[in-house]
């Protein structure tokens, strides 16, 4: 009998960069739309997730594309897979 474990992907969000002042860790906005109970019109809900960011790279406006991994710390459990669009300076 052999055991087969499902190999899943970890998550991806996309979201904009809302703050890059402390070392190696930039603040992600990342914005969805939830539909209301009893409206059902859409309502805009947002998460602030920290990202790791190991170079530094990101500016504040950029959008760009984290990646779920360990927990780097207390707060912090996302990574930086790559910078979708830079922030017009």
């Amino acid at each position: 009998m052999s055991t087969t474990k499902k190999q899943t992907l970890p998550r991806t969000l996309v979201g904009e960069v809302v703050s890059n002042k402390m070392k190696d860790t930039i603040v992600v906005l990342v914005e969805r739309q939830v539909m209301h109970p009893v409206y059902k019109k859409y309502i805009k809900r947002s998460t602030r997730v920290y990202v790791h960011d190991a170079g530094n790279t990101c500016q504040m406006g950029d959008r760009v594309l984290v990646q779920e991994c360990r927990p780097i710390s207390k707060t912090k459990c996302w990574k930086l897979v790559e910078i979708k669009e830079k922030a017009i300076a």
